[in-house]
């Protein structure tokens, strides 16, 4: 199997989740360059972090019109594996493929810093593996991460169990103060309907090893592997 991490201009987090999935989580991996449309046969696509198009018009909305991007919609329309991280996320949003919007922080400020997540769903192929509730570690980097929708697209994600990762306290507590950017109802990654498509504002990819602070950015990438590796053998 084989992960493929597009690059655009001013994305600065590819190499760090080609390292996660090629180095940390020991699959091949391959860059895709913005203006190709060829996906060059990867079974799972990382849209990664950055300031794709340095945030120029709005974040993620000039990278959405990509030729990259079209082949990414019909990969997943067809059940491929998409995560998108931090800019990632605000790209996916842009591109109708996850709901929403990602607003400046409540605070007006860029944060960098480790923050915790509580798992709210096993139901897709990025968590299979973890526990409900599980918190991880992982830190977070942006300026607009502050996650909206109307009420009735919050409505249908809480329904249909789409709120993939909340922000917590360590002890698994949902609370205001330990939402560090003013995301609606502490939203910190949502899936598509499909749950093949994961957008999530933290950085799996910068938590991959124990010496980057935390290592369970790895789980969420040991996930994606065990989902694919599932799909071939039913194939077979």
């Amino acid at each position: 199997m084989k992960f493929g991490v597009i690059i655009f201009p001013g994305s600065n987090c590819d190499h760090d989740s080609f390292y996660a999935v090629n180095h940390a989580a020991g699959q091949p991996a391959t860059f895709l360059w913005h203006e190709s449309s060829d996906l060059q046969g990867c079974d799972a696509i990382i849209v990664p972090g950055g300031f794709a198009y340095g945030d120029y018009l709005r974040t993620g909305a000039i990278a959405k019109f990509a030729p990259i991007m079209a082949s990414v919609s019909k990969f997943a329309a067809g059940g491929g594996l998409v995560i998108g991280i931090c800019n990632g996320f605000q790209i996916l949003c842009e591109s109708g493929l996850l709901p929403g919007a990602l607003l400046r922080n409540s605070g007006l400020k860029y944060i960098c810093k480790q923050v915790n997540l509580r798992v709210e769903t096993t139901n897709t192929p990025f968590t299979h593996s973890l526990t409900k509730r599980e918190v991880l570690e992982i830190p977070i980097g942006h300026m607009e991460g502050n996650y909206f929708c109307d009420p009735a697209t919050h409505a249908e994600l809480r329904k249909q169990n789409r709120i993939v990762f909340r922000y917590s306290t360590p002890e698994g507590e949902i609370t205001p103060a330990a939402n560090p950017n003013g995301s609606l109802d502490n939203i910190a990654g949502i899936c598509n309907e499909g749950r093949n498509v994961l957008g999530m504002m933290p950085h799996p990819d910068r938590s991959s090893e124990a010496m980057l602070g935390s290592s369970d950015g790895l789980k969420i990438f040991q996930a994606m592997v065990g989902s694919l590796v599932g799909n071939l053998v039913q194939r077979q």
